[in-house]
């Protein structure tokens, strides 16, 4: 690429299920960037590449293509599209000149929808919208198309953004239209976007001949090249060899050279000498940059603005395993171990704030999601620790100290409209809008503290037999309210170290829902059950059948127990008190008391 002209920088950014993702296989498939026999082999949602994101099939990391039309290179950069990621979508917007807002053809806007357009719109982004998925029995284009109006008067920074071009697809199909058709089965093909992406998103406005600037919006790492640094030139060229000034946050200049520069071309990353302002390359020799960091020229350093992140709303403490069964499982246990891994993980998710605790870290996120994400992915790499309950992060402001609240948006059938609003309403939830929507589900929006939506998935997908759909979307800061009381029963404690029996464990069945089952190792002040009760009930899981000399057809019956509950990681972390932990190795997640010995657990309580 000789011209900046001819360079098309485009992020997709939607609510989470609305085809972003499934959108980019078409446009990486009909661009023929693979071979013939590659893109038939090719599987879908090909940009999701990590392993979470195939088990929970969402986006979590934004990443970056290329694909060519005609004379244009297209940089498409595929966001999450769920709130707790929403730090990805913010750092990689700068590298866009203009965005694909994808909307589903049923659901129409939603509360992550409003958040990513707002944010497009404050860096003066054009907006291209594609209503996707219109092939849906129940779609309801006409009120969609309104919606998305009502949204763009919202959000609009000035009225130029008030005018944008209507596109109409099928992302699964790999089919596009400039007019609504009549007739969906019609052959096509997604021509019409790739027309829009070059003609209705501007080419990037950059000065090639100025000295060299590069804002840093995302890192990836290599066993054999190390650190790669990835952005978009902003002012310059960038070549192979080329010595740099990288300028940190703190204004600290730290003179460096540029040891390779990579292009993007679909899936593959390709060497190239060099590139011009307006495009995106990864640069390899910069070893101390990272987000939000300006690699300039070194005669004439001059640092760009750095990237603003939205904070964090929720902590967990996560420290070093402490139970008996400590160091069985994982690989790396220690505090230092665990510290060195938070610090590496700093380096690319700039939503994440670490701090030292004394024994453990505080380790706060946007979210439970985003969270629990990290917590596996430690998991996975061998590591064992144990985590505490979520806090809310609160700020101090005026004097005051404010906690976040939440806008939250529950899609639920009428039938169970009762035993929702009945739940929000013992969490201080307000309600401020009701709907029906054209499925006959109603719609309901609540503004309420970020702290009254821990726990609050599980029990609402239990008293909804798994129907409900919740999304819930950061609405700024209000004082500190009061506490909320305790919803949870208590839980079920063995007293006793060893195996599980199912002789105890039926006994165990009729005072509570049991987590583990039997021929399972336990400790002392290990949780394996919720009590039917608020207080918690100690009891022997380890208890064998003693033999007697009578003998009788009833009592030697084979002991037949009922399914136990096999939480997930989000269900225990969702699960947990104050005085209560998780204990995560990578083959086992355990609950636990914060204190294992029942007396010092009796003493805490009366203090």
């Amino acid at each position: 690429m000789k011209d900046p002209k001819f360079i098309r920088n485009v992020a997709i950014i939607a609510h989470v299920d609305h085809g972003k993702t499934t959108l980019v296989d078409g446009l990486l498939k009909q661009s023929n960037t693979f071979r013939s026999n590659q893109a038939e082999m090719e599987q879908t949602l090909i940009m999701d590449s990590g392993e979470q994101e195939h088990e929970r099939g969402i986006t979590i990391t934004a990443k970056q293509t290329s694909v060519y039309h005609g004379d244009y290179k297209i940089n498409i950069i595929d966001t999450p599209g769920h709130a707790d990621f929403s730090g990805e979508v913010e750092r990689t917007l700068n590298m866009a000149d203009g965005v694909l807002l994808i909307v589903d053809a049923q659901e129409g806007p939603m509360p992550q929808t409003k958040f990513v357009l707002s944010k497009a719109l404050e860096l003066g982004l054009t907006p291209v919208v594609v209503i996707n998925k219109i092939d849906k029995p129940s779609r309801r284009i006409d009120e969609v198309v309104d919606e998305i109006s009502d949204l763009f008067l919202e959000l609009a920074v000035d009225d130029s953004q008030l005018y944008y071009p209507v596109y109409y697809a099928i992302g699964r199909e790999g089919k596009a239209w400039k007019e609504l058709p009549e007739n969906t089965s019609v052959h096509t093909d997604l021509t019409p976007i790739f027309d829009a992406i070059v003609n209705d998103i501007p080419a990037p406005t950059v000065d090639s001949d100025g000295p060299l600037q590069m804002l840093v919006a995302a890192l990836q790492y290599d066993s054999f090249l190390g650190k790669y640094a990835i952005g978009r030139v902003t002012r310059g060229v960038v070549k192979k060899g080329m010595p740099v000034m990288l300028i940190k946050r703190d204004s600290q200049q730290i003179s460096s050279r540029i040891d390779r520069v990579f292009g993007y071309r679909g899936l593959i990353r390709e060497e190239i000498d060099g590139a011009i302002a307006g495009d995106i390359v990864a640069l390899t020799g910069i070893a101390e940059a990272h987000i939000g960091e300006t690699i300039a020229d070194r005669e004439t350093p001059e640092a760009l603005p750095v990237i603003d992140i939205e904070a964090p709303t929720i902590s967990i403490y996560l420290g070093p395993n402490t139970s008996p069964f400590k160091g069985q499982d994982g690989q790396y246990n220690t505090s230092r171990q665990i510290g060195d891994r938070l610090r590496r993980e700093l380096e690319t998710n700039v939503s994440l704030r670490v701090e030292d605790d004394g024994i453990g870290f505080k380790v706060s996120g946007r979210g439970e999601l985003h969270l629990s994400v990290l917590i596996e992915t430690m998991r996975r790499e061998g590591y064992e620790f144990e985590v505490g309950r979520p806090q809310v992060v609160t700020i101090m402001e005026d004097g005051t100290e404010k906690e976040p609240i939440e806008e939250l948006l529950v899609e639920v059938s009428s039938d169970f409209l009762g035993v929702v609003s009945q739940e929000l309403g013992t969490r201080r939830a307000n309600l401020i809008k009701q709907e029906t929507t054209s499925s006959g589900t109603a719609r309901v929006t609540y503004i309420l503290p970020t702290r009254a939506l821990i726990g609050l998935r599980n029990l609402l997908l239990t008293a909804t037999k798994g129907t409900v759909v919740m999304n819930t979307l950061p609405h700024g800061y209000l004082p500190l309210g009061q506490k909320l009381q305790k919803i949870r029963n208590g839980a079920l404690i063995a007293t006793d170290p060893g195996v599980t029996t199912p002789y105890a464990l039926e006994m165990g069945e009729s005072r509570g829902d049991l987590f583990i089952g039997p021929g399972v190792p336990v400790y002392a002040g290990m949780i394996v059950g919720l009590y039917q009760r608020r207080e918690d009930l100690e009891m022997n899981v380890c208890k064998a059948k003693h033999l007697t000399n009578m003998r009788s057809s009833s009592s030697d019956g084979s002991v037949q127990l009922t399914p136990f509950t096999d939480l997930s990681l989000e269900q225990c972390i969702d699960f947990i008190e104050d005085d209560e932990l998780l204990e995560v190795t990578p083959k086992n997640l355990r609950l636990r008391k914060r204190l294992l010995d029942p007396n010092q657990r009796k003493r805490a309580s009366k203090n």
